[in-house]
């Protein structure tokens, strides 16, 4: 049976074997009771992880003509596969379960923000992205790839950048490496005033990233407060703790 290729979907599908036993060997580190797979396209990942010995697996993929080809391919998928768009699929399992997936770069920050709504079930993600992007995630504060995605998901999740997929391991090859990262849930989140405050001032502090936080910040702080030291530094310089401490202080309601 055969399959196209849909450029409107963003799809580069995964074609390198070592480089999917390799995800096969960090997804087997642990114990898997449920896992879904995003995007499986034609396969090629999904014939790894799907033998993974767990209670329950599923995977996602909105073009319907890939389903077909799954399920002519792989018959024991037959109602494990969700023919929806993830970005707006219902969470598909109760209890927690693990995500995987060469992620559509297209999308790909969207994912990340769908596995921040879905923390409190997704113990471990682990996920292609492009290598710039997955750089972004894994940075540090102090250096100009930390920002808005660094800090939100640091916030919940230890992030391991894993290695480099190079272009050569897809059809069509992509114009762009790739980088494999996990996401471990934290044992605890920080305290702050609400997760919307926490998300709004990151988003607005990143905003002005050149400039003292005193300018960005500026409408959710008093005079007096906006004298801290705190403030005539930049977005890059601060954790997430310090971004979740500086919730409690805002006066605006967001």
């Amino acid at each position: 049976m055969q399959y196209t290729l849909k450029k409107s979907l963003g799809q580069h599908f995964l074609t390198d074997t070592q480089i999917c036993l390799k995800i096969q060997a960090v997804l087997q580190e642990e114990a898997i009771e449920q896992m879904v797979e995003v995007g499986p396209g034609a396969g090629a990942l999904t014939e790894y992880i799907h033998k993974i010995p767990t209670k329950s697996f599923k995977a996602i993929e909105l073009d319907t003509e890939k389903v077909r080809y799954l399920l002519h391919t792989y018959p024991e998928l037959e109602g494990k596969l969700i023919n929806e768009d993830f970005l707006e699929t219902a969470i598909p399992f109760d209890g927690q379960f693990v995500l995987v997936g060469n992620f559509p770069y297209n999308i790909s920050t969207q994912i990340v923000f769908k596995v921040l709504e879905w923390k409190l079930q997704v113990p471990t993600m682990v996920g292609m992205f492009q290598k710039e992007v997955a750089q972004r995630i894994a940075a540090k504060p102090n250096s100009k790839t930390y920002g808005i995605l660094s800090v939100l998901t640091q916030a919940y999740y230890d992030v391991t950048y894993l290695f480099d997929v190079p272009p050569t391991s897809f059809n069509p090859p992509p114009n762009v490496e790739s980088g494999m990262i996990q996401f471990k849930r934290k044992s605890s989140f920080p305290d702050m005033a609400s997760e919307k405050s926490f998300f709004h001032l990151v988003k607005m502090a990143f905003g002005q990233r050149r400039k003292m936080l005193r300018n960005p910040l500026k409408p959710y702080f008093t005079t007096e407060q906006l004298q801290d030291p705190i403030f005539t530094k930049r977005a890059e310089n601060l954790t997430f703790e310090d971004f979740a401490a500086l919730t409690f202080k805002m006066h605006n309601d967001i």
